[in-house]
Parts: structure tokens; C-alpha cells; sequence
């Protein structure tokens, strides 16, 4: 009988006692093992239902048991998380988590604790929610050299920018709604602000290239700044925006990596991702394009990811067989400002030939964009161009008296 602590009953946790004694019986023949959660360890207290007496409240009680042999944590957040973590793999615990701030900052560490306790560390969760994405990323593509991971990351973000797309709905009209329908939490920062987004990219890119990306080295930028009117330009353009998290290997291994809302044409796999769905895109030298979509966040889907992660704990009870990377060199990543990408802005103007002959003497040929139903300004594409060369040419606009109303990169995917 393998025993299971679970850490955390919020909406996750409670999603995961949900699913495993819906599925027991099928996770059970699954595994290869009779199992049972011994312990569910929060401070609130949770009567009436049929698992009441599963409860504790100290930590200590977990990790100092030896009969627990797998242990799921879903509280969130990085602290106490990362100590309660660390102490149960010293203890020669698997553990399984869907916490992905643990995992984007402390998860070199944690992976080699486990690997040296030979436990497990997994967390099939902490990214694509119910996305099967790391377990393909680690074991079904890995034959191949994986050079580029980009995707819409956050289910928030992509319905607020779908509403504003295909409803005209302002920004702050699209995110209220989000919270209405409990898809954005109360502080919406870390979704709208692409943090959530970044710590995402960071465990994809340190997976696929070998080497922890730290999420404070990762330049990133949210949507709140967005308007309905880069939205027209989009559309004029032959695309979409949408907040996309990248990264990529070049020859010499360093990495180039952001979180950026974006310009995507309307023929991309990635424009057509839309509302609370995910979208992660992974270019191999095989495989050539993979692309892995489906809801990236919710309790049952998330709860489903985590339950996998236990189950595979127990079938390969003293097998080390998570991901693996070592701690990050100090120079792995590349300075945003030194890679080179297009752009689109839209300034205001009075005369736009005038502003548009501005525009080709500081950035080059550019491509004008034309919204019939918005004047006194106009948008424009550049061609390839340096990130620090675009700042410097954005400030030289505002200069000579065309302010810029908005500026976002241009991908291709």
C-alpha cells in the first residue's frame, strides 16, 4: 500500500482528493499498486465530507512518517512550499507539485536533491495545467534538438485579448469580466502583468535547453497596456495580439528568451488559440513544428496532471526519472536588448505621409498600416530591427512631435 500526503486543499487540492477517489480503482491498476492519502495537511478545517478525518495541520506529522512515500503539493506560492518540499525529498519522499514559482526559481536545486535521494520531483502541472507538456518535452521529443519553445501560456491573458478581439471590449471591461467568470483572481498582476506567463517559459526553457532559466532574468511585459486600437491595427495587419512566451537556443547555446503581448499573423496555429485555451509551440530538429493546446489552468484539469505525476511516482518507486537541468551559468541568457524582431507602432500625427517619411529615416522601411475609422494618427510595421535601435528610434519619433500611442513586437510563427 503506498501511502500519499496531499499539501494544500484549496482548489487544486480539492481537486486532486476529487480525482483520485472518483478514479481510484482505474489510478490504482494504473499504477501497479494499492494506494490511499493518509494525510491532507491545511490549516482550515473541512467537516462533512467523506475524507474529514484525513486532516492535519503540522507539516511534521508528513515528514517525519515513513510510510508516506508520495507527497502532492498544492499550496502555491514559494515559501513554505519550497521548505516543506526540500525537507520531504531529504526524506526520501517523491513529491509531485503544480506550483510553478517553486519550480521556475528553485527548481535545480530541488531536482538535485531528488536525484541524489533517488526520489522524484515532477510537475506535469505547473505548466500546461491539463496540457501534457512537460512528459512529451522530456521523454517523447527528446531524440530531438530542441532549439525553440513559444507560446500563449496564460488562459486569462488570452481571454481578455480574445473578448477585445472579437467583442471590441475594452481592456478593463474584459478583465472585469475574467473575474466575474473566476478566471482572474482579485489581483490579476501576475496574469495581466505576464508573471505567471514567464515562470511558465522559464521551467519549458530549462527543460528543453538543460539549464535553469531564473524568471528575474527574463525581460517581460503584460497586457494592461493594449488598446482596442492596436487590436484594429492587428486586424489591418492580418493578425492577431496575443501574449506569447519565448525562448530560443542559438549556435552557441545562449538563450534568448521574453514574455511580450505580439503581433501574430491570422495563418499561425497560435492565432487561432482563443478564449481560456493554451497554445505552446516547439520546434525540434525532427519534428519540425509540434503544437500542444488545450485549457492550461482549472481545478479537475490541473487535479488530472497532478494524480498522473503521483501515479508515475509509484510505478517507478526508486527510479529517478524526472527532468533534469543543472543551475544556471551566469551568461546562459542574452540581454533582450542585443537580439533583433520587428515591430508595430502607431503614433499621432496630423499629416501621415509626413509622420510615415519620419518614420523610414529612423527605423527604416516600414510597412503603413491604415485603420479608416481612427485619425489624427497612424500605425506601421518596421522590418527586422535591433530592440535597443527600436527604443532609440521610438524616443526620436516622440521628438519630433509624433507621440507614440502604442509599440508591440511582431513574431513568426
Amino acid at each position: 500500500m503506498f501511502q500519499i500526503a496531499l499539501m494544500g486543499h484549496g482548489v487544486v487540492g480539492s481537486g486532486v482528493a476529487e480525482v483520485f477517489y472518483k478514479n481510484r480503482k482505474s489510478i490504482e491498476k494504473r499504477a501497479g499498486q494499492e494506494m490511499e492519502i493518509k494525510y491532507i495537511l491545511d490549516l482550515r478545517d473541512f467537516p462533512g465530507l467523506a475524507y474529514s478525518d484525513k486532516f492535519i495541520k503540522d507539516f511534521e506529522t508528513i515528514v517525519n512518517d515513513d510510510e508516506v512515500k508520495v507527497v502532492a503539493e498544492v499550496m502555491g506560492g514559494l515559501h513554505p512550499a519550497f521548505e516543506f518540499v526540500k525537507r520531504c525529498l531529504e526524506a526520501g519522499k517523491s513529491v509531485v507539485t503544480s506550483n510553478k514559482e517553486l519550480v521556475a526559481a528553485k527548481g535545480a536545486e530541488l531536482l538535485a536533491i531528488a536525484k541524489a535521494k533517488n526520489v522524484n520531483f515532477l510537475f506535469e502541472a505547473s505548466v500546461g495545467g491539463g496540457i501534457p507538456i512537460i512528459r512529451p518535452l522530456h521523454q517523447c521529443l527528446a531524440a530531438n534538438e530542441i532549439d525553440e519553445i513559444a507560446g500563449i501560456l496564460n488562459g486569462t491573458t488570452n481571454f481578455i485579448l480574445t473578448k477585445m478581439i472579437r467583442e471590441g471590449m475594452a481592456f478593463s471591461d474584459a478583465l472585469k469580466l475574467a473575474q466575474e467568470l473566476g478566471y482572474a483572481e482579485k489581483d490579476p498582476t501576475a496574469d495581466v502583468e505576464g508573471i505567471d506567463a514567464c515562470r511558465k517559459i522559464c521551467i519549458l526553457a530549462s527543460i528543453a535547453f538543460g539549464k535553469h532559466i531564473y524568471p528575474e532574468h527574463v525581460y517581460t511585459e503584460g497586457i494592461s497596456k493594449i488598446t482596442l486600437e492596436d487590436v484594429s491595427y492587428a486586424e489591418a495587419w492580418g493578425g492577431v495580439i496575443k501574449l506569447i512566451g519565448r525562448a530560443k537556443r542559438d549556435e552557441n547555446g545562449k538563450v534568448t528568451i521574453m514574455v511580450s503581448p505580439a503581433f501574430v499573423s491570422g495563418e499561425s496555429q497560435l492565432a487561432s488559440v482563443s478564449d481560456v485555451f493554451n497554445g505552446i509551440l516547439v520546434r525540434g530538429d525532427a519534428t519540425g513544428d509540434v503544437v500542444f493546446y488545450g485549457k492550461g489552468a482549472g481545478k479537475l484539469p490541473t487535479a488530472s496532471a497532478v494524480v498522473a505525476d503521483v501515479i508515475d511516482c509509484v510505478k517507478n518507486w526508486g527510479i529517478f526519472k524526472a527532468p533534469f537541468w543543472v543551475a544556471e551559468e551566469d551568461d546562459a541568457v542574452l540581454d533582450y536588448k542585443d537580439t533583433e524582431i520587428a515591430f508595430y507602432l502607431r503614433v499621432r500625427c496630423d499629416e501621415a505621409d509626413k509622420a510615415l517619411n519620419k518614420a523610414k529615416e529612423l527605423f527604416g522601411e516600414v510597412t503603413p498600416l491604415r485603420v479608416p475609422s481612427l485619425t489624427g494618427e497612424v500605425g506601421f510595421v518596421t522590418g527586422i530591427i535591433g530592440e535597443e535601435q527600436a527604443q532609440k528610434a521610438a524616443k526620436a519619433m516622440e521628438s519630433a512631435g509624433y507621440p507614440v500611442l502604442g509599440k508591440v513586437r511582431v513574431l513568426d510563427y
